[in-house]
């Protein structure tokens, strides 16, 4: 995959040497096939069989959850150890996929109300474990675009039929280890870029020496809802990071850099990777380089913010 995208953008450059003109640049993957709207997942909740996901944390999903829906928090597909929220073992993504009535054929689909962020750490997860993408869907705008919608929403707790689930293999060519990044550090390749997605006060304190710097929230319109494929195809080439170069993305626990890394799956990205020990693994390592950012990120050429 990542040298046919390598050769299709040679041949758009070649083309665009020749005639002149502006071209937008290709994407490997198909477009706009994770996330949906609050309205397009009603209806399909309406026609379809699936099962809906509130990934709130169980206080939260108490007081308020979509009316149906079955709750699979940050804790239940993260251990603690060595570090912070990484990816649990296949064990304990598998009962709790399977206690909420999924199985491996189901289609979930998914809602947090926390900037898209924790929805996405779950579809990163299933993606990782081998759930297929045709049944996984990201509710853009989570709880509030629900809301806005004119969803039902109701209190207290719920059951589920449990299921057996069974996870395939975990996909390491999603996953990005302390080991590969140094190596990216101490000999850079131009067709692997770093991407820190944390807040401006945070890199201000240093970074992954050589990482480009855009915020998980740009990924965001003001109403929450994640802007559409266009602006992301637009917005991240502007700032250096094309689909024809590996992405590794991280922030303090590498929960927000999955939304980054949904938001670059759904304009097309297919060579993505989340380094899952992040920061908090890279600055507690005294051994490892740590780099100041200069400049910030630039703006799209060209928004698009429908």
């Amino acid at each position: 995959m990542k040298k046919t995208a390598k050769i299709l953008f040679i041949l758009l450059a070649f083309a665009i040497i020749l005639t002149g003109c502006e071209a937008d640049i290709s994407v490997p993957g198909e477009v706009g096939q994770d996330i949906i709207t609050a309205d397009e997942a009603l209806k399909m909740i309406e026609k379809e069989d699936v099962v809906v996901v509130d990934t709130q944390k169980s206080g939260d999903f108490e007081d308020q959850h979509f009316e149906g829906a079955v709750n699979i928090a940050r804790n239940d597909i993260t251990t603690f150890g060595p570090y912070p929220n990484m990816l649990a073992d296949a064990s304990k993504v598998e009962s709790s996929l399977g206690e909420n009535g999924i199985s491996n054929q189901t289609k979930v689909i998914i809602y947090d109300n926390n900037n898209n962020m924790d929805a996405a750490r779950l579809w990163w997860t299933m993606l990782v474990y081998g759930h297929d993408t045709a049944n996984m869907k990201v509710i853009s705008g989570g709880l509030n675009a629900l809301e806005e919608a004119g969803a039902e929403f109701v209190s207290g707790d719920y059951e589920a039929e449990a299921v057996e689930y069974k996870a395939a293999e975990k996909n390491e060519e999603l996953i990005a280890t302390k080991e590969e990044i140094l190596e990216q550090v101490n000999n850079p390749e131009d067709d692997i870029v770093i991407l820190d997605v944390r807040t401006a006060d945070e890199v201000s304190e240093g970074v992954i020496p050589g990482a480009i710097h855009i915020n998980y929230v740009e990924n965001n319109k003001d109403n929450g809802e994640f802007y559409p494929p266009s602006y992301i195809q637009r917005y991240y080439p502007d700032n250096d990071i094309t689909p024809d170069k590996e992405v590794i993305m991280y922030c303090q626990t590498s929960i927000r850099a999955a939304q980054s890394f949904l938001a670059l799956h759904n304009a097309g990205y297919r060579d993505l990777k989340l380094y899952d020990g992040a920061w908090i693994e890279w600055s507690s390592d005294s051994s490892t380089p740590k780099g100041m950012l200069s400049g910030a990120p630039a703006e799209p050429s060209a928004q698009d913010g429908s």
